[in-house]
């Protein structure tokens, strides 16, 4: 099947590495394909009982800073690789955006990393990728 309007989730992991070469890769059968690579990160939250403590703005800097290093990163492999496509940044829960995302763009399928820089987390909270292929009405194309 070929694809017309590809969404790529990139957290500069390896996997995600992968999925955006995969993307491309695609690209070169579907040359009037539209890429989309999104990244989404979120602050983190330090619990104390019921509330949450608030992070210190220079840990919140560091965070949007590496974000921002990211999206650069995915930019320049897509430049590298000849292809035109947008790169944007978001903020939130990582699952909740992507199949925002999907949903706005009219994306036909959504290529993810299988593991991303979750950690730990992924084992208590179950990975982006699992919750991104659970809940869309498209295909979802998960890259080892």
């Amino acid at each position: 099947m070929l694809y017309s309007n590809i969404l790529v989730a990139f957290d500069g992991s390896k996997a995600s590495n992968k999925a955006l070469d995969h993307a491309i890769s695609m690209l070169q059968v579907t040359p009037n394909a539209k890429i989309s690579v999104i990244h989404v990160f979120g602050f983190p939250r330090v619990y104390f009982g019921e509330a949450y403590a608030p992070i210190p703005s220079s840990v919140t800097k560091e965070y949007y800073d590496l974000a921002e290093q990211t999206v650069e990163k995915a930019k320049q492999r897509l430049e590298d690789a000849g292809v035109t496509g947008t790169v944007e940044l978001f903020q939130g829960a990582p699952a909740e955006v992507i199949l925002d995302y999907s949903k706005k763009n009219n994306s036909d399928v959504i290529i993810i990393g299988s593991r991303g820089l979750g950690g730990i987390r992924e084992f208590v909270l179950g990975s982006v990728s699992h919750n991104v292929v659970q809940h869309a009405r498209i295909p979802v194309l998960v890259v080892k």
